[in-house]
């Protein structure tokens, strides 16, 4: 039986790791959606909006500070934000 299923979690520490990686895989999804829309919210504002400005700081910190995205990726992205929303 156990050839059938090569990748199955044969230890109990092996299926609670499984479990665990399951519950991070739904959270960082739903954590990298926000990211996205938030991202997309900066591009449909206006000139100069602040509060947009900060959810999009917000989302970017947060995404940051969980480990979805890395250091220099967060500050190309807030740079860029930035940018975009710079008053013309």
């Amino acid at each position: 039986m156990r050839t059938m299923f090569p990748h199955m979690a044969i230890t109990k520490g092996a299926k609670k790791a499984h479990r665990q990686s399951l519950r991070k895989k739904e959270i960082n999804a739903k954590r990298r959606t926000a990211l996205r829309n938030a991202l997309k919210s900066v591009r449909d504002a206006q000139k100069g909006d602040t509060k947009t400005l900060a959810s999009a700081y917000k989302a970017i910190d947060k995404a940051l500070k969980r480990g979805l995205i890395k250091k220099n990726t967060a500050a190309r992205r807030k740079a860029k934000v930035s940018k975009l929303l710079k008053k013309a």
